[in-house]
């Protein structure tokens, strides 16, 4: 009974669809060992893991082309999981590939869940969005994941925000006083953290509200209705327990404007291009380098964030910011603005003229260049014909010019006496 029962739990084991999971915070990232939990957890899915064994953020879709990849078995529960030396874009790869996973290929790639958003012109740098585009051009079906983590503030900031908050509470207090002459208002909760940061459990509270999407995505795939000309980006809003729903978007043009500052640490107080300006906790005396003659240390600091455009309802940043789950469909060619096509057109047609011009200035010249070549493969085709096996060597061609032969190069595949 007993191994019937293990029989009839292997074979359903064996029908589960297969997910895949990498990131670009590496394998120990909590964003995500959460996801994995919540697929475990599910106890509908046969869940492997192949992820970078360091932080990678903000590697783009960079690979490692000459050197092995080094892969480590790593222990977490439900699932098989292993450790790469590589890029996301790497991991994906080889996770898609049937190498690592004894001929096993998944049905579906997730990549994240990311410590920061991934929108705009973020999906450029971002290694969590390669990982999902590099499922994609193999044609497996991927969604990459990013939180919209929000980062502590300064003592200043902080105060300012709170005296913001306080001044806002007030008018709440006494607007709903006047209307409803109630002297216990309720005022209404702010959308997302007030002066404060987000924790680890925003990012396990991402993983919750990201499993409905997902379980959609494995059953459209199932029933072979799922499209396969995108991957999805999805990003989920700092407020993520209070999100307003799923929200299919457009990529905009939202990036953090990065610019550099002269350092003299060992280490630059940069963990990622998504958290740049906070320095790293714990930073010791010992950390400390006095650059040799001539050398330069530099970071990259945030000096601003702006989308270059004023954001539409339905883009990707604005519609998080005002508390969606933002769903974007994105594909791998990079199109340019259609209303730059002309241009180039015309730009490219005004430069061949130009060359026409030069041409007809210069028609003995080109004529003896096509003469020649000419000339060369007659030659080369009655060499063929004569019963040579092989042709006439590039460093030892032979020309025929009426009834002189003129030898160029080492040597010449001629008959002898024929020169």
């Amino acid at each position: 009974m007993d191994s019937t029962a293990a029989a009839a739990a292997a074979a359903e084991a064996a029908q589960a669809p297969v997910l895949l999971v990498t990131n670009d915070d590496g394998i120990d990232a909590p964003g995500l060992r959460f996801l994995v939990d919540q697929l475990v957890a599910a106890q509908r899915y046969r869940v492997l893991v192949c992820a970078p064994d360091t932080d990678k953020s903000g590697v783009s879709h960079c690979i490692t082309w000459r050197p092995a990849l080094r892969c480590k078995r790593v222990d977490i529960s439900g699932a098989t999981a292993f450790g790469v030396s590589g890029t996301p874009a790497d991991c994906a790869s080889l996770g898609i590939s049937g190498k690592l996973f004894d001929g096993v290929v998944p049905d579906l790639v997730l990549s994240g869940i990311n410590i920061g958003n991934n929108c705009g012109y973020h999906v450029i740098y971002s290694g969590t969005v390669a990982g999902a585009r590099e499922a994609f051009l193999y044609g497996i079906p991927s969604i990459a994941m990013s939180y919209d983590w929000l980062f502590g503030f300064t003592a200043d900031q902080t105060i300012r925000i709170l005296a913001s908050v306080m001044v806002i509470s007030i008018l709440q207090y006494m607007l709903y006083a006047a209307l409803y002459n109630n002297s216990e208002p309720n005022p209404v909760r702010p959308n997302g953290p007030v002066a404060g940061q987000s924790s680890v459990n925003d990012l396990k509270v991402s993983a919750e509200v990201c499993m409905p999407l997902i379980n959609t995505i494995v059953t459209e795939i199932k029933n072979g209705t799922y499209p396969q000309g995108s991957f999805l980006n999805v990003d989920v809003p700092t407020d993520a327990a209070h999100h307003k729903g799923y929200k299919i978007t457009k990529q905009g043009k939202y990036m953090a404007r990065i610019s550099w500052e002269q350092t003299v640490y060992k280490k630059p107080a940069v963990e990622s291009y998504q958290t740049a300006n906070m320095d790293v906790d714990g930073e010791k005396d010992s950390e400390l380098v006095a650059p040799a003659e001539n050398d330069l240390l530099f970071k990259r600091v945030i000096v601003g964030r702006s989308s270059d455009e004023v954001e539409g309802e339905d883009m990707d940043h604005k519609s998080l910011v005002d508390g969606y789950i933002t769903v974007t469909p994105l594909g791998a060619l990079s199109r340019t603005d259609p209303d730059a096509i002309p241009y180039f057109k015309a730009c490219v047609s005004r430069l061949v003229a130009s060359e026409l011009c030069i041409y007809k200035e210069m028609p003995c010249f080109f004529a003896i260049i096509l003469l020649f070549f000419h000339v060369m493969l007659l030659s080369d085709q009655d060499a063929y014909q004569a019963g040579q096996t092989e042709p006439a060597d590039a460093m030892a061609r032979t020309v025929t010019l009426g009834t002189k032969a003129v030898v160029s190069g080492r040597g010449s595949h001629l008959p002898e006496g024929q020169i």
